[in-house]
């Protein structure tokens, strides 16, 4: 199965779906910040292990809790995972910070500032 295939975009599609179910809904640990999204998702195509790009608003420290908070947790969340999909493998999770949003709001705020420098 080729990485880009139809069969594991549904996969990465249904497991983000999952995993976003399961950290906002399920996980009641108080590290993990109440804005946390799953952003993105890359299942291998052997369905033995996937990377999970995690999005949280806050602070850096916030940020470090929340992985934290994810990595302990990971044994339940894939139980839940396994339970939730029907998958032939429930994939190893591998939890990576992703900073784009906030990179993306930084150079938002950067370009307005320097278009209203140039207004003056």
């Amino acid at each position: 199965m080729r990485k880009n295939s139809i069969k594991n975009t549904r996969i990465n599609g249904e497991v983000q779906k999952e995993l976003s179910g399961i950290i906002q809904n399920e996980i009641k640990d108080p590290r993990i910040h109440q804005m946390t999204s799953v952003t993105a998702v890359e299942v291998a195509p052997d369905l033995k292990t996937c990377k999970a790009y995690i999005s949280v608003f806050g602070e850096e420290s916030a940020k470090a809790d929340t992985l934290t908070g994810l990595r302990s947790a990971e044994g339940y969340i894939r139980r839940q995972l396994a339970k939730n999909l029907n998958l032939r493998n429930t994939p190893q999770i591998t939890f990576v910070l992703d900073e784009s949003i906030a990179y993306g709001v930084r150079m938002s705020k950067l370009i307005d500032d320097i278009a209203g420098q140039g207004e003056d």
